[in-house]
C-alpha cells in the first residue's frame, strides 16, 4: 500500500471517529503518518485537557485506525 493509499485510509477512519470527540466537546486532526507507520494526531477541545483522553486515544481512535489499517504500529498525540 503506498503512503497515499495509507494517509487517505487513517484520514477515512478519523472521520469515523471524530463525531463521538465532537460530542464530548473535543476534536482530532492529523498531524502526520510518519515512515516508520506511526499516527500522529493532535487532540482539540475538551479531548486535549480531559484526563481520559490517553485512554480514548488508545481504546478508541487508535482501534478504530489500526481496524482499517493494520499496518500502522501506533497513534500518539503530539500535544499530549
Amino acid at each position: 500500500m503506498s503512503k497515499e493509499e495509507i494517509n487517505k485510509k487513517v484520514s477515512d477512519a478519523i472521520e469515523l471517529v471524530r463525531p463521538f470527540l465532537q460530542n464530548d466537546g473535543g476534536d482530532i486532526s492529523l498531524v502526520e503518518v510518519t515512515d516508520d507507520l506511526t499516527v500522529k494526531v493532535e487532540l482539540h477541545g475538551a479531548c486535549g485537557s480531559c484526563p481520559y483522553s490517553l485512554m480514548t486515544l488508545k481504546n478508541g481512535v487508535e482501534q478504530a485506525i489500526r481496524r482499517d489499517v493494520p499496518e500502522i504500529k501506533e497513534v500518539v498525540a503530539v500535544n499530549m
